[in-house]
């Protein structure tokens, strides 16, 4: 499990030269490769892992896994916009995304914290739901993928996981 800092691209190697979340695991002596994705401007949590299995059904939409974001995003979302991403927003491409978990957990100013949680993870999901209804995503960090927590693994962190968190991890995609 790594704490993904903003700035750190979710690949093995970028063409562009930007820094890759691989070269925040010094110490690690097997391959990994990253599950899923956060896009360059989100952080939290990011697992990697040499088991395509897992990986996969940790990914696929088949599986429902659910992932937890919180949000930082421009303006108070009415009750009303929330309940658009609670149905399943279309988003401005004409898709629609799965019904959301959504709740405001702080307010201040011009802006909301938000914890949502969804179980597809489309490229830039969240960031395009908040998109839909006008309230863009100032911040996003991730902090739950399944039974998983990010927990206060500091920024730019990883550890390994333990043997339960892996038997939790397995018996949620049903292996």
């Amino acid at each position: 499990m790594l704490h993904k800092p903003v700035g750190f691209v979710t690949t093995l190697a970028d063409p562009e030269g930007r820094p890759t979340v691989v070269s925040l695991l010094a110490g690690v002596s097997s391959r990994v490769f990253p599950v899923g994705r956060l896009d360059f401007h989100s952080s939290g949590l990011l697992l990697l892992t040499d088991d395509g299995e897992l990986a996969l059904r940790l990914t696929h939409p088949r599986y429902g896994i659910p992932k937890t974001y919180v949000a930082k995003v421009k303006g108070v979302p009415s009750e009303a916009e929330l309940g658009r991403l609670a149905d399943g927003v279309r988003l401005l491409d004409g898709t629609r995304c799965a019904p959301a978990d959504v709740r405001v957990i702080d307010t201040r100013d011009d802006r909301c914290w938000v914890q949502i949680r969804i179980d597809e993870g489309r490229n830039r999901e969240v960031r395009r739901m908040f998109d839909a209804i006008h309230h863009p995503v100032d911040k996003l960090r991730r902090v739950r993928l399944g039974p998983l927590k990010l927990g206060k693994l500091p920024t730019g962190a990883w550890r390994e996981l333990d043997a339960g968190e892996v038997a939790e991890l397995r018996a949620a995609v049903g292996l």
